[in-house]
């Protein structure tokens, strides 16, 4: 068996290797995560069942504290457990990215130490900046989308109790603060309406949503070095792929920056759009 056979043997047997250990920790990682995730759940259902004894068992003294303890202590372990679970979450995220740089350099036809050593820092730094970018918006769309939902199934609530409170009012329950309630779930119901109208939540969402898709289907056009924007490891002369593998970094970065001013721009649009009409209006007013 010739040198270069043993080497090439060699590789292989450490790219297996290395592969076994990546698998494991990501299926430990996995592992991890799950555990604290469902005891996010358990902490959750511990709280629900002291407040419960604490509100129904009011009377008895030794249960309200039995609860009021259990409260605070499951209170304190959730908020440790979160934490927990976000730095496990971002030690996943980040090894995840790692790998995702070291992929590119496999392709490599003379992948040699230097290379990975030049080249996997900053494509780990560039995935890692898409990324941010990534969990900020889908933040935003979580966020918009929620509240968005909230809000209209309240409208919708309270506009279809409307009704049924104006029919209980009318038998004369007795009861005080129920000919209240014809007025103010209206009035609830009007002022969420008018914040549902006025904030453009739904648009938000939708918009956070195309820049989540964009970035991700650029970030992996860059993993993999499907465009030709991105590819450099057809390359033959090493000093020509180097340079085309750092102008695909500069690349990958101007075209990230580019989705996210493509979202900003309709927003800076509609802004300057209300400074206009309002300064057209107290013109107006002025002239008057």
């Amino acid at each position: 068996m010739t040198t270069s056979e043993i080497t090439t043997v060699d590789q292989k047997n450490q790219r297996g290797n290395s592969s076994t250990g990546e698998n494991s920790y990501s299926s430990s990682g996995q592992k991890i995560l799950f555990t604290l995730k469902a005891l996010e759940y358990l902490l959750l259902a511990a709280i629900i069942c002291s407040g419960i004894i604490v509100i129904f068992l009011s009377d008895n003294k030794s249960a309200v504290i039995a609860g009021a303890i259990s409260l605070t202590i499951s209170i304190f372990l959730l908020l440790i457990n979160k934490q927990a679970f976000e730095e496990s979450k971002n030690a996943a995220n980040q090894y995840g990215i790692a790998q995702k740089a070291e992929l590119y350099t496999s392709l490599l036809t003379n992948n040699n130490s230097l290379e990975k050593n030049t080249f996997i820092p900053a494509r780990a730094k560039a995935l890692q900046y898409c990324q941010d970018m990534i969990d900020d918006y889908k933040k935003t769309r979580n966020l918009s989308r929620n509240l968005y939902y909230v809000l209209q199934i309240a409208t919708v609530i309270l506009s279809g109790v409307t009704p049924i409170l104006v029919l209980v009012d009318k038998l004369e329950a007795g009861q005080a603060w129920l000919k209240w309630l014809p007025v103010i779930c209206p009035a609830i119901a009007s002022i969420v309406a008018s914040i549902v109208t006025s904030f453009p939540f739904q648009k938000n969402s939708l918009a956070a949503n195309t820049a989540i898709e964009l970035l991700e289907a650029e970030q992996e056009k860059f993993i993999l070095g499907v465009t030709p924007s991105y590819r450099c490891y057809d390359v033959s002369d090493e000093t020509e792929r180097q340079q085309k593998a750092s102008q695909a970094i500069e690349q990958f970065i101007v075209q990230v920056n580019n989705i996210h001013l493509q979202q900003l721009q309709p927003m800076e649009e509609k802004q300057s759009q209300k400074t206009e009409s309002t300064a057209s209006n107290e013109s107006k007013s002025q002239q008057s």
